[in-house]
């Protein structure tokens, strides 16, 4: 009976802590940050499945697609949801890297995946080097016009001399 009572009082303390910390916002702020676990856990699972000879080739596509977004989206809680105008074209990735493990590891190593894939990857690579460009380019127009300025002083002096 003293055992009972032991694990009941357990039971209750434990009730109010969880309570406590439900009312003091920790667990709305855990899912706040956490959440892309729920996107990331499934995309793994994937992997593992298929490599565990449970699910076939073609389910590593969902599956890099899911863990690509999934670490995009906990870039996105760290460092602000601002980023992602910069980095939607790793979404694009996310597909390229899906049909790559298709290919990769698929038993008829499909040829149209592969041209997908690469077709997705350099799309990608382009529209976030035209993003990067687009957002950062005044700045990169401004170092080279400094550099072209500096490199026509250092010649001109250098021919004076």
């Amino acid at each position: 009976m003293p055992n009972n009572k032991y694990s009941a009082g357990i039971i209750v303390l434990l009730a109010g802590v969880v309570i406590l910390l439900g009312k003091l916002g920790v667990f709305s702020f855990l899912g706040a940050i956490f959440w892309p676990l729920l996107v990331l856990i499934p995309g793994i699972l994937l992997h593992v499945f298929y490599f565990g000879r449970l699910l076939p080739a073609a389910a590593l596509v969902p599956g890099g697609i899911l863990t690509v977004s999934a670490l995009l989206f906990m870039v996105c809680n760290i460092f602000g949801w601002d980023a992602l105008k910069y980095l939607w074209p790793l979404f694009l990735l996310g597909a390229a890297i899906g049909l790559y493990e298709y290919y990769l590891f698929g038993s008829s190593r499909p040829r149209f995946a592969l041209t997908a894939s690469v077709t997705l990857a350099v799309a990608s690579a382009v529209f976030l080097l035209l993003v990067l460009l687009w957002s950062w380019g005044i700045y990169l127009v401004a170092l080279v016009l400094m550099v072209a300025g500096g490199w026509m002083v250092i010649t001109n002096r250098s021919r004076r001399w």
